[in-house]
């Protein structure tokens, strides 16, 4: 535990700007604390409707009561869970999908490369909640398929940035030792090239990671994805607008975890990022 702690210290301190990575990483632990807590204990169902409707802040519903009756803090628990699922979901099948295009065409370049790039380029001109809207008219909504279509919306940020990345260090000494001792493409892409632009990964992946929270949340508040009964935080926000001057904390809530969520991994990735600019 000893050794481990002080490999994480070592990692923050060599950090461009350690402080905001360290309150960043205090937000985001407890909004999972929050999310974790929530799998073992909740103070009552999140589906679970009572007469106690658009009842204020009390000891028995520390949030109040939507005008269900249902609880609210544990609506904002399960809804947040739902949050990062989708945002998880989104930055592994975005950046899986965008790290191999963008490795690939950047190591390979040429007629393959032009081709893959201009599609990117195409896709990467339209916001990502609109291009994940459109995958959603398509194939429909629900939990699952948000999760698809935003991912498969986020792929083209992700490849450009790794084919750039590709493009620099292909040139790079190292690579040329690589292959001259040998190295097959798939070696040098994946085992000299890829650990070695990690630093980049990094802060794109937390960035990316802000914008899935807020395109979940946005697209959940147009009513796309987790359907009613089930909770989630954007939802949640549509639902109580209508009741935002009686039950302010009805909106609150949920949009308080929301932006806690973007301000965690916002100032996670800015803190890695001057470190990252550096890289040769």
């Amino acid at each position: 535990m000893g050794k481990a702690f002080r490999r994480v210290r070592r990692f923050i301190d060599s950090l461009g700007r350690p402080d905001l990575f360290r309150v960043g990483a205090i937000i985001t632990l407890a909004i999972l604390a929050l999310v974790v807590l929530g799998l073992v204990w909740m103070p009552y169902e999140p589906t679970e409707m009572s007469p106690d409707r658009l009842q204020g802040i009390s000891a028995t519903h520390l949030m109040g009561t939507d005008k269900m009756g249902r609880d609210t803090f544990s609506r904002v628990m399960y809804g947040s869970r739902i949050t990062l699922l989708v945002a998880l979901g989104t930055i592994v099948i975005g950046a899986g999908v965008g790290i191999l295009i963008g490795a690939i065409t950047g190591y390979y370049g040429g007629i393959v490369d032009e081709v893959v790039m201009r599609v990117m380029d195409v896709l990467f001109a339209f916001p990502n909640v609109l291009l994940a809207l459109v995958f959603v008219s398509l194939f429909g909504s629900g939990t699952f398929k948000v999760m698809w279509a935003l991912g498969i919306a986020f792929i083209p940020s992700f490849a450009r940035v790794v084919r750039g990345e590709y493009i620099r260090c292909k040139h790079l000494d190292y690579v040329k030792n690589a292959r001259l001792q040998g190295a097959s493409d798939a070696r040098v892409i994946f085992v000299h090239i890829l650990p070695n632009i990690m630093g980049v990964l990094l802060s794109n992946l937390l960035i990316g990671f802000n914008n899935a929270v807020l395109a979940e949340a946005g697209l959940s508040f147009l009513g796309i994805g987790s359907q009613p009964p089930f909770a989630s935080l954007g939802q949640m926000i549509s639902e109580a607008q209508e009741v935002f001057f009686r039950v302010p904390v009805a909106v609150l809530g949920p949009g308080l975890v929301v932006v806690l969520m973007v301000l965690g991994f916002s100032l996670m990735g800015e803190g890695v990022r001057p470190a990252t600019q550096n890289l040769d």
